[in-house]
């Protein structure tokens, strides 16, 4: 039976959702892990030995898929990628968050989805809806209200907070670079490669890597081989894929739902029991989320089936997301 002409471009929509929603989970998975494998292994050891699970697993997947090479034209959003955020994020972040309380953490790194936003709408040409832009202050407050309640008595040092700065902005450059090459390579292929340019970058930490698993724990070493499977390799791979259907400065904001799930994985892991104010932080950056992915009902009229989707990486963004 034929497919109603609304039908594909409401399931690739929702497909992008769902792999952006398995991006975020694992995304804050990753705090747990991160917890227990950083007591042991040094910052760039522990993104190196991340980095290079991750692309052990997805050679295996291309491999068995048989994907071919990129194609030149994307190379260039590949490479910088790899080098900022692949690379220069990974251990700048491990780095920053040993120097400074959560608080600060928050408020730093998670200026990262506003500077992909402003780098989004100047290089990528992507709007910026006043929904979008609300849905990203409140959201934004959220994850520094979570930050806030979580924090100890640990102090901040100058250079942490310079480095968390300089992880957020990695970050914002990778996810913008990224988008480009999108439009020439598939999800697999730009994830692939640009976790292979963050190997290549972090190899200078390759002693201390092997140093460091000859005395670590096995837990602590289990749980960076699963950074580098699951927050890495696959989860990588579904952000590329929402990406590719989608604009950078969307995805950006969608990623503040994570302080929420790390909240509840705390709590279930690691017994850490949140208070009111953790819990209203939480509430926050969902509601921010909601409101940044919602469309006004203009919007909504003129996504009119048999309408080309405004997800399709060949196209430019047009319209409020």
């Amino acid at each position: 039976m034929s497919t109603p002409p609304a039908a594909s471009p409401r399931r690739a929509e929702m497909l992008a959702a769902a792999a952006a929603a398995v991006t975020v989970v694992l995304w804050a998975s990753a705090f747990v892990s991160i917890r227990s494998a950083g007591d042991a292994y040094s910052p760039g050891a522990l993104a190196l030995g991340r980095l290079l699970a991750g692309a052990l697993t997805l050679g295996v997947i291309c491999l068995v898929r048989r994907e071919t090479w990129p194609p030149r034209p994307a190379w260039r959003g590949i490479a910088i990628s790899g080098v900022l955020w692949f690379g220069f994020y990974m251990v700048a972040l491990n780095w920053g968050e040993q120097q400074v309380d959560a608080g600060t953490a928050a408020l730093v790194v998670n200026t990262g989805p506003i500077l992909i936003a402003l780098l989004g709408s100047r290089l990528l040409g992507d709007p910026m809806p006043p929904r979008l832009l609300a849905g990203m202050a409140v959201s934004f407050a959220g994850a520094v209200t979570v930050g806030l309640s979580m924090s100890g008595e640990g102090g901040s040092s100058v250079l942490g907070v310079v480095l968390c700065l300089l992880a957020a902005v990695a970050y914002a450059g990778g996810v913008v670079a990224q988008k480009p090459a999108l439009g020439s390579a598939s999800p697999l292929q730009v994830t692939t490669f640009g976790c292979l340019v963050g190997a290549v970058v972090c190899l200078p930490f390759a002693g201390q890597l092997v140093q460091e698993a000859a005395r670590a724990p096995a837990s602590a070493t289990l749980n960076m081989v699963y950074l580098g499977v699951f927050p890495t390799a696959l989860a990588f791979t579904t952000w590329a894929y929402a990406l590719s259907r989608t604009t950078a400065s969307r995805m950006g904001a969608t990623t503040y739902a994570a302080p929420a799930l790390v909240v509840l994985m705390s709590w279930l892991f690691l017994g850490e029991v949140p208070g009111l104010l953790t819990l209203l932080g939480g509430a926050l950056c969902l509601a921010g989320v909601a409101v940044s992915r919602s469309r006004s009902r203009a919007a909504a009229r003129a996504a009119v089936p048999g309408a080309i989707p405004e997800q399709r990486p060949e196209q430019a963004p047009d319209s409020a997301r």
